[in-house]
């Protein structure tokens, strides 16, 4: 049983992109000529390793292992090359980065710009997901670096501090029944309509969480992902809302909405860089951790 790398590199863009069709697209394959390969591949080890179905394929369990395999292969590979490569023409690369959606708001935009200025030989994928699937993608190799929620789980990912900011209430700026106030407990923002965040975001399950604590429940009007969009509803008297900080602040300079600190102890809410294996990464990846890692961003501080 032999696999080149560009069978391995086939495989793994079929199985993200959920298609043989896209993923013979990501690697510049011609359709007859990938499922050609797929098949080979099939053959060489004598049972399926895609399991095809009406809106595209998934791995089987075999495929799943050669998944595993193929990632961690090409991942050597590509430290390989980017360890020989900086002899020749200085470091080069890519880094795969995945951020929460406060992260890639409010803290991941300054500490990348410094770093891209100091390393022109260096790119940055950037994309935005939700805490547990940043933590999925790490462990399966998709990305490099992630950034999430210090409350989601991070199983055995290597973990290191980033960022930490408080929750606030934003209120709309003539709102009634909140004159005077400068800091509110989170139970009394219950006692409204909020505006909250799509199912699934880390901050959502975190609100979720400390409502069932008290016994109450949140009454959302809506449920949106960006902080923005959830501050403008505010402003507009859709609702109340709990939101880090750093963006509600951001956001009030241009919104006629109000801020008040939560009370509440655990209202403080801390970020993490995480990595499958610091010393797997490439060069270049292994620089940008330490980078974000150096460039922590302490907490928000402000007056109501």
């Amino acid at each position: 049983m032999r696999f080149d790398i560009a069978d391995l590199r086939l495989f793994v863009a079929v199985v993200e992109a959920g298609s043989i069709t896209h993923g013979a697209t990501r690697v510049s394959l011609a359709l007859g000529s990938a499922s050609g390969r797929i098949k080979q591949m099939e053959e060489a080890v004598g049972v399926p390793l895609l399991a095809r179905q009406r809106l595209g394929v998934l791995p089987t369990e075999a495929g799943h292992t050669l998944l595993r395999h193929a990632r961690s292969t090409l991942a050597s590979m590509q430290r390989l090359t980017d360890d020989l490569g900086q002899f020749a023409h200085g470091l080069r690369g890519t880094v795969r980065l995945l951020a929460n959606t406060n992260a890639l708001t409010e803290f991941v935009p300054g500490p990348v710009s410094h770093f891209l200025a100091d390393h022109p030989n260096v790119n940055i994928e950037v994309e935005e997901r939700l805490s547990p699937e940043i933590v999925e993608a790490l462990i399966d190799g998709v990305a490099d670096i992630g950034i999430v929620a210090a409350s989601a789980d991070v199983g055995a990912l290597q973990a290191y501090p980033f960022a930490t900011d408080r929750l606030c209430a934003v209120v709309p700026a003539t709102a009634t029944g909140f004159e005077g106030l400068r800091d509110i407990a989170f139970e009394a923002l219950l006692d409204h309509d909020l505006v909250g965040y799509a199912s699934g975001a880390s901050i959502q399950i975190y609100l979720e969480a400390h409502a069932r604590k008290l016994h109450r429940r949140i009454r959302h009007r809506i449920q949106l992902r960006s902080f923005d969009a959830i501050c403008r509803l505010v402003e507009n008297g859709v609702g109340v809302s709990v939101v880090p900080e750093s963006a509600a602040r951001r956001c009030k300079r241009t919104m006629s909405i109000r801020v008040l600190r939560l009370s509440d102890s655990w209202a403080s809410r801390e970020m993490r860089v995480c990595v499958n294996e610091r010393e797997a990464l490439p060069t270049y990846a292994r620089q940008l951790l330490e980078h974000l890692i150096a460039s922590g961003v302490k907490p928000s501080r402000g007056k109501g």
